[in-house]
């Protein structure tokens, strides 16, 4: 095959979409009057003697094409037939309903636009290997039209969410993904070296310390839509590069962001679905708020029996209590870690209609404002559905003297042999020391919630390309 002479251009082309529509009242044996141009893979080829049948497709959709060698010319047939399933071809032609009611192009020019030299794979069956869908991701599209509108609907919920925050007057910005310092999350980094500054660099784990500087210089509204990348496992709900919207209001608390949370997520789920209703592992969920709220302490009291935030700081009951039931607490080594570990383990899981757990202790909140009148606890959400936390959000610390404080703490747990510690930030605590107004902040998981919104039980299924081992 001689690429040079294929057509570089097959332009002013309709989709295949629009072409069943406009025609879609063609009676049997009925021609329309329009000429269509259109462009497609071939997905299947039938016929003998002068009569060819090809399927084509493209992303809007499929047709039938109809090839006869006494409308065509001899050359002309002979280069149809000679197609090979997977070649993308251009053609031109007048919409006809067959006698079976078939609607279908009658081919008047042909254009071959590039070949398939691999063994194309059965459509009828499928992809059955889960590790080639998702290493050779251009298969599994170009194999299932589910998948092309899975990821389809995973950028209408993006131009969703863009288009709420947009119309709420936010202002989308972009902060630096190579990061001096890493910060804004609990999480283990991945790093690398600048060789011309001579400097070791981290991929940000989380965008909210450059977004919060944002608001104290003035933009009271900010989001972020983009990649953030954490140096931890591989699991149905993990990914080590995955996407994150945050965005912070300034003069705004945990409650009002919340509640925007919440808009935000009902406004995708009518862009993605047309409904707020979703199956969720089986099950119906309406996504519509407002959303129930239970406190930390009171949801593991549920599943347990034990209500963590009224026995002190002292870790050894959660210990004593999760070693009884069976569960490794090797990696836990403090009192924070126990009341996680028991979050994630016995009341995550359960949360499969979207639900908030508020009032977090202040040791696993090191952004996070204090709650006036409870000592240790701090205004925090996490938002989970489907059993998986999809969102967490809180009003932001902005008394630099206490910052700089829990920074220490986190520092001093680093020391200690905790890898996902929060490092000091100190250009931070300078520019809080110049004021960040009240403000509220979230960060929302656009993978975890494309989970939801399209009925998958992996995260694998919604990011195009997964993190796979070798």
């Amino acid at each position: 095959m001689d690429f040079a002479s294929l057509p570089h251009r097959f332009g002013d082309r309709d989709q295949i979409g629009a072409l069943r529509t406009a025609e879609d009242a063609l009676e049997p044996e009925q021609a329309g009057d329009r000429a269509w141009r259109i462009s497609g893979r071939v997905l299947g080829r039938r016929g003998q003697g002068g009569v060819t049948f090809i399927d084509l497709e493209d992303v809007t959709g499929r047709v039938q094409l109809l090839a006869e060698l006494e409308r065509m010319g001899e050359e002309a047939y002979e280069v149809v037939r000679s197609v090979s399933i997977g070649d993308l071809v251009g053609v031109q032609g007048t919409a006809f309903r067959t006698r079976r009611g078939e609607l279908s192009l009658q081919v008047a020019e042909w254009t071959f636009l590039a070949p398939c030299r691999l063994p194309f794979p059965d459509r009828h069956h499928g992809l059955q290997d889960v590790e080639v869908r998702h290493r050779q991701r251009y298969l599994d599209l170009m194999t299932d039209a589910e998948a092309r509108e899975r990821f389809i609907a995973r950028a209408r919920m993006i131009a969703s969410i863009r288009r709420s925050l947009d119309e709420a007057d936010f202002v989308e910005v972009e902060t630096p993904v190579l990061q001096p310092l890493y910060g804004g999350a609990a999480a283990r980094p991945f790093v690398t070296h600048h060789n011309t500054l001579d400097r070791d660099l981290y991929l940000r784990v989380a965008t909210e310390l450059y977004l919060k500087r944002l608001v104290v210089g003035g933009l009271e509204k900010v989001y972020e839509l983009g990649k953030d990348f954490r140096n931890e496992g591989v699991s149905h709900k993990h990914n080590p590069e995955f996407t994150m919207l945050e965005f912070y209001e300034a003069y705004a608390d945990c409650e009002d962001v919340m509640g925007r949370t919440e808009q935000l997520v009902v406004a995708a789920a009518e862009a993605v679905c047309g409904s707020t209703t979703v199956t969720i592992k089986g099950q119906e969920v309406d996504l519509a708020g407002p959303w129930p709220r239970i406190t930390l302490g009171a949801a593991i009291e549920a599943k347990t029996g034990i209500n963590p935030m009224t026995l002190g700081r002292d870790p050894k009951p959660l210990e004593d209590y999760l070693k009884s039931q069976g569960i490794d607490t090797s990696r836990d080594k403090t009192w924070a870690q126990l009341v996680d570990h028991m979050l994630s383990h016995y009341v995550e899981p359960t949360l499969i209609a979207p639900t908030f757990i508020i009032d977090y202790p202040v040791e696993l909140s090191p952004l996070s404002r204090r709650k006036p009148g409870e000592d240790g606890v701090v205004e925090r959400f996490e938002a989970f559905c489907g059993g998986m936390e999809i969102s967490n959000g809180f009003s932001e610390l902005n008394d630099p003297d206490d910052q700089r404080a829990r920074f220490e703490e986190q520092a001093e747990m680093g020391r200690a042999g905790d890898d996902e510690a929060h490092p000091v930030d100190e250009d931070y605590v300078t520019a809080l020391e110049y004021g960040l107004p009240p403000t509220g902040g979230v960060g929302l998981g656009i993978d975890r919630l494309a989970m939801l919104l399209t009925g998958q039980e992996t995260i694998r299924e919604v990011v195009l390309f997964p993190a796979m081992r070798t």
